[in-house]
C-alpha cells in the first residue's frame, strides 16, 4: 500500500492493486472484467450529471471520484494483460488534448467556440483516418450511447458532409412528415410498424436538438424532473384530502396538475 506521502493518485493506484491482488485481494474485484465492470462506469457518469443537475457540488466530489476509479480499475486490468496502464490511459488523453488544441499549444491563430468545434472534428477524422478507421464516417460513434444522444452524434457528423437539412423550418417540418406516418401505423393497428416510425420521430426530434444546439437527453431530464415534481404535488394534496392516486381519477388529478403548473409559473415571473 503507498505510503501517507504518497500523491492522491498513486495512493488509489496502489489499493486498485490490492484489491485485484490474487494473494489477499477482494475476490470480488478479482472475478471482474471489462464487461463486467462497464455497466457501472455508464452508472457513475449518469450519477456525476445527476449530481450537476442537483447542483449539489459535495456529491460531485463523490461521484467524480467513483468515476475516476473506473478509470483505474479498467486500467489495472489492462495492466494485468500487458495491454496498458493508468499512466499510459493519462500519457494518452494528454497526448490528445494537445492534439486538438493547437490553437492554445501550437502556432494556429486563437479560434472561436464555433470555429474550433468545427476543427474538432477535422481533427477527429484526420486521427480515425490515421488509424485506419475511415470505412465510414459513422464508424467511431459508440453504439452503447444513449439512443439520442448516439442520434445527435450520428446527425452531427453526417452533417460534416453536408447531409443535413438547411433550417430548422425544414426539420420541424420533417417531425410533422414522421408523426403523420406514425399516426397511420397507429390508426393500423400495427405495433411493428409503429415502432419504427416512432423511432424516426425521436430521430428527427434529435435533429432538433442538434440543430438548437440543445442537449436532448438535457431537455428530457429537465422535463422527467417537472412531472416527478409536479406529481409530487399531485400525492400531497390527495394524501391531506385523505386519498391516493389511485382512489382518485383523471379529472381530479388532471386539475391537480394544472394547479401545480400554474404555481410554478407564478413562481418563475
Amino acid at each position: 500500500m503507498a505510503d501517507a506521502e504518497s500523491r492522491p493518485i498513486d495512493r488509489l493506484l496502489a489499493i486498485m492493486a490490492r484489491l485485484r491482488d490474487p494473494e489477499g485481494g477482494c475476490e470480488w474485484d478479482l472475478e471482474q472484467t471489462f464487461a463486467t465492470i462497464a455497466p457501472y462506469t455508464v452508472e457513475e457518469a449518469y450519477e456525476v450529471a445527476d449530481a450537476i443537475e442537483r447542483h449539489d457540488l459535495t456529491d460531485l466530489r463523490d461521484e467524480l471520484g467513483d468515476l475516476l476509479f473506473q478509470v483505474v480499475f479498467h486500467s489495472r486490468m489492462a495492466q494485468e494483460q500487458g495491454a496498458f496502464a493508468f499512466d499510459d490511459v493519462a500519457d494518452a488523453i494528454s497526448e490528445k488534448m494537445i492534439r486538438r488544441h493547437p490553437h492554445v499549444f501550437g502556432a494556429e491563430a486563437q479560434r472561436t467556440s464555433a470555429e474550433q468545434t468545427q476543427a474538432w472534428e477535422v481533427i477527429k477524422a484526420q486521427e480515425r483516418a490515421g488509424k485506419g478507421r475511415n470505412e465510414s464516417l459513422l464508424d467511431d460513434v459508440p453504439s452503447g450511447l444513449p439512443a439520442l444522444t448516439r442520434a445527435v452524434k450520428l446527425s452531427r457528423r453526417a452533417a460534416t458532409v453536408g447531409f443535413v437539412w438547411p433550417t430548422i423550418g425544414e426539420v420541424v417540418a420533417k417531425l410533422d412528415e414522421e408523426v403523420a406516418e406514425l399516426k397511420v401505423e397507429i390508426a393500423a393497428d400495427d405495433r411493428a410498424k409503429a415502432r419504427a416510425e416512432l423511432g424516426d420521430v425521436l430521430f428527427v426530434v434529435a435533429n432538433i436538438a442538434r440543430t438548437l444546439d440543445i442537449d436532448p437527453e438535457d431537455a428530457l431530464r429537465a422535463t422527467n424532473a417537472k412531472f416527478a415534481r409536479r406529481f409530487r404535488h399531485i400525492e400531497t394534496v390527495l394524501k391531506a384530502r385523505g386519498k391516493t392516486p389511485d382512489q382518485s381519477d383523471l379529472a381530479e388529478m388532471d386539475a391537480l396538475w394544472d394547479a401545480a403548473k400554474a404555481a410554478e409559473k407564478s413562481a418563475a415571473e
